[in-house]
């Protein structure tokens, strides 16, 4: 059966200081909230990995995760990440293809299929990051821009590596711009996206899967997009940089 997950992605923020007081603070409160029915992760940025594995603590409710990795082993890749670098610090999940990786440093399907491939291979859980353009949507062709990017990345792996596999939706009109997908624009994508899962691999592939949605998630509409059958939690930006507009996220998650 599917989880529930609520992913913060911090990208290029926080001091070291203010990455080590959040760690604590949300790893604190998640240790007193009486059940925890879904996962929590936070995506910080490599430079502070560490120190987040130490303040989330060993076999705590606060899983730690990287936001980006090469699909080299090891190599001339100045500035880069390996998957092995990344689990010698005990990092198991990683961001693969967030728009801002795809927009900025034009990772495309083919790369991510590299990067995809790469992080499995470690054993290293995937949460593979795709959605449309604000052009794309308002063009009508946003199921066939979605269903490109899970064919062209994911759709050549076995149905068993699925279950090291989250899919995250982001629509990229969405994400930072206060705009909101609608619940039930939300919903009806998922649905698509599971439905595109099940016509290659099977519904109980499909209904295993967890998909997040990522694109202005804020305390105050989480439990409303949340809510949807085919929602099954967020990728958090800017809301994941402040301790209590992030639990109250994890709050209405369940």
């Amino acid at each position: 059966m599917r989880k529930k997950i609520v992913a913060g992605n911090w990208k290029m923020n926080l001091t070291r200081d203010e990455a080590q007081a959040l760690t604590k603070s949300l790893a604190q409160r998640l240790k007193e909230k009486a059940t925890l029915n879904q996962r929590v992760l936070i995506c910080p940025p490599s430079i502070h990995l560490s120190d987040a594995i130490a303040s989330a603590g060993p076999d705590g409710p606060l899983e730690v995760g990287a936001q980006n990795m090469h699909q080299a082993d090891s190599g001339a890749y100045t500035g880069e990440l390996s998957g092995a670098m990344l689990l010698s610090h005990g990092i198991r999940t990683v961001l693969v293809g967030h728009s801002e990786r795809r927009a900025y440093f034009h990772e495309d399907n083919h790369l991510l299929k590299q990067k995809v491939d790469a992080a499995l291979g470690q054993g290293i859980e995937v949460v593979y990051c795709f959605g449309e353009l604000l052009e794309e949507r308002q063009g009508a062709t946003h199921f066939e821009v979605v269903a490109t990017q899970l064919k062209q990345a994911l759709f050549h792996l076995t149905a068993d590596q699925w279950s090291s596999i989250v899919l995250a939706y982001e629509p990229v009109w969405a994400i930072g711009t206060g705009v909101t997908a609608s619940p039930e624009q939300a919903q009806e994508m998922h649905a698509f996206i599971r439905q595109t899962v099940a016509a290659h691999y099977g519904d109980a592939c499909a209904q295993n899967v967890s998909i997040l949605y990522g694109g202005s998630v804020k305390p105050n509409n989480a439990a409303e997009i949340f809510g949807k059958p085919d929602v099954d939690g967020g990728l958090i930006g800017g809301a994941a940089l402040k301790a209590d507009d992030f639990m109250a996220i994890v709050n209405a998650a369940g």
